[in-house]
């Protein structure tokens, strides 16, 4: 892409804000690092753009439905053309996560946890839109080469699919994408919350490969499994319909990043060990998806395991 950039007479920018957070703010250089996104953008004179080091700009959200005021990285308001390009995968939290989804990166953490301590998936997907209102993209290319399925983004497993998407419309690709994994793409929060505010279509145009001849069946999230119940019945079920993260002791080492990244500050430390008050906890795994050492696992209550049996 860097390369396609150049030729193409522009200066190619790296940019990205890591989930997990900490306070030297090392976290996306680390992932930059290990993910060979580095190596990579200096064999291409690219120059890297950490989020969380080079400031935010404070703007209006016309139309916003959960945040009327945002912090958008400088770096990309700054930018004159804005390229997204995101890996095909699950999430616990919004079922699907993809080329729209991929912009929360571009907010601080506090802008992040507000957005997660909505709780209800719906209004988080609203939040996400407001965020990609405002970054206004002009490309996004996605790599469904080999994509991920299940638990994800942290506990799913790799699945090949053998796939690249581009579209000029990120909400697009979304609906596209995520009907390409077998998930109806309305019961994706972003994709709902993307079509209510005008982005994207239900069904888009395609060039290229027949969707029919590509199409796999993605094993869903655990924790995105109740997106799935009508929403006229999620109050009355979330009770007996539950995914609660715990912490497994054995893993855990007590680095705190769950604590840091907790919009509800729902993790206490006990007696040299970290524990999930489940009064407090919204389900929204940002525990279990930011732990650098797989600690926080999950638990589902029976109405979960038979609705996954089946």
């Amino acid at each position: 892409m860097c390369e396609l950039v150049s030729e193409a007479g522009g200066i190619p920018l790296i940019g990205d804000g890591a989930g997990v957070t900490r306070p030297d703010s090392t976290t996306t250089a680390e992932a930059f690092r290990v993910s060979g996104i580095e190596a990579a953008a200096s064999s291409f004179g690219a120059e890297l753009i950490n989020f969380e080091t080079l400031g935010f700009v404070e703007v209006d959200v016309p139309g916003a439905r959960q945040f009327s005021r945002l912090y958008i990285s400088k770096a990309v308001l700054e930018a004159d053309v804005i390229i997204s390009l995101p890996k095909l995968k699950t999430h616990e939290l919004t079922l699907y996560t993809g080329a729209v989804k991929n912009f929360f990166g571009t907010v601080p953490r506090k802008i992040r946890k507000q957005a997660h301590f909505l709780e209800d998936r719906e209004l988080f997907g609203e939040a996400v839109v407001d965020i990609y209102s405002i970054v206004k993209p002009q490309l996004a290319v996605m790599d469904g080469v080999v994509g991920m399925e299940g638990d994800g983004p942290a506990g799913g497993t790799p699945a090949y699919v053998g796939v690249v998407m581009a579209s000029y419309d990120c909400a697009a690709l979304d609906m596209v994408a995520s009907e390409l994994i077998g998930f109806d793409p309305m019961q994706v929060p972003t994709n709902k919350a993307a079509l209510e505010r005008g982005f994207g279509a239900r069904h888009p145009e395609l060039l290229g490969t027949p969707l029919e001849e590509v199409k796999v069946s993605f094993k869903k999230p655990t924790g995105g499994i109740t997106t799935l119940i009508p929403p006229f019945l999620r109050k009355t079920l979330r009770r007996y319909f539950t995914v609660k993260p715990f912490i497994n002791t054995s893993k855990c080492t007590l680095c705190k990043a769950c604590i840091l990244n907790c919009s509800a500050n729902a993790i206490e430390e006990v007696r040299d060990a970290l524990r999930i008050n489940d009064e407090k906890c919204i389900q929204c795994y940002c525990c279990r998806e930011l732990c650098p050492n797989d600690a926080v696992e999950i638990k589902k209550s029976l109405l979960v395991k038979i609705v996954n049996r089946g």
